[in-house]
């Protein structure tokens, strides 16, 4: 891992970038917020990025967030938690009482169930595989629609938006027309809440966030490239 001068130096790079972004899409940089990605980074290293102003921390594994959790929860108890990884059911009990932010909900059967273990109200957003890749998960587009209603119908769950993964390439143009879909998917739903758009990662948020994304989920540009 980086020093904290590093560290400093790094979320320095993305902040600008950010700005940029808003600045070529006339948006203003307060509504984009930065989910910074802390897979496979330690407890201590999360601690250091926390005390340089991050907010919200991005985790693929429940079990990982739940060990970093404890080291961090009595002095970090501001940071909202996103899970940003896939959402196994037997999973979801864990999930409701760690995270405030679910991005990977993806069926109507899995909203179903984290509704009947959160005790709390959790904000989750719908996943949707708009590139269509057989290795990633979320529904389809015309399913959306359907597990946002859902949403809308449980007891504790708050519809906070739509969620995609662009295909990786080494192009980001080329994660555009993915982010477009998702925001014109999120126009044509004609729900009554206002949807944000999570979408875009170290190498295409930029792309993202001229394409409207709201929430973005940088890790490898904030911490190099990590194990899987």
């Amino acid at each position: 891992m980086f020093s904290a001068d590093e560290m400093r130096h790094r979320l320095t790079l993305v902040r600008q970038r950010i700005q940029r972004a808003c600045e070529r899409s006339r948006r203003d940089p307060s509504s984009v917020t930065l989910v910074c990605v802390t897979k496979a980074v330690p407890a201590d290293v999360v601690d250091q990025i926390v005390a340089l102003g991050v907010t919200d921390l991005g985790e693929n594994r429940v079990q990982e967030a739940k060990q970093k959790r404890e080291v961090l929860i009595g002095h970090r108890s501001s940071v909202r938690w996103h899970l940003i990884g896939h959402l196994q059911r037997n999973k979801t009990r864990m999930a409701a009482k760690l995270f405030d932010v679910v991005h990977s909900v993806d069926s109507v059967e899995l909203v179903q169930v984290l509704d009947r273990h959160a005790a709390r109200p959790l904000d989750v957003l719908v996943q949707v595989n708009v590139s269509g890749e057989t290795t990633k998960f979320g529904c389809h587009p015309e399913e959306a629609g359907a597990v946002a209603q859902q949403i809308l119908r449980t007891a504790h769950l708050r519809l906070a938006g739509l969620m995609t993964i662009a295909p990786l390439s080494d192009d980001p143009e080329s994660a555009r027309p993915v982010f477009r879909r998702l925001r014109q998917l999120r126009d044509g739903l004609g729900l009554p809440v206002l949807l944000r758009l999570s979408m875009g990662m170290s190498q295409d948020f930029e792309v993202a966030i001229e394409e409207g994304a709201d929430l973005v989920r940088v890790g490898t540009a904030l911490f190099g490239a990590r194990g899987t």
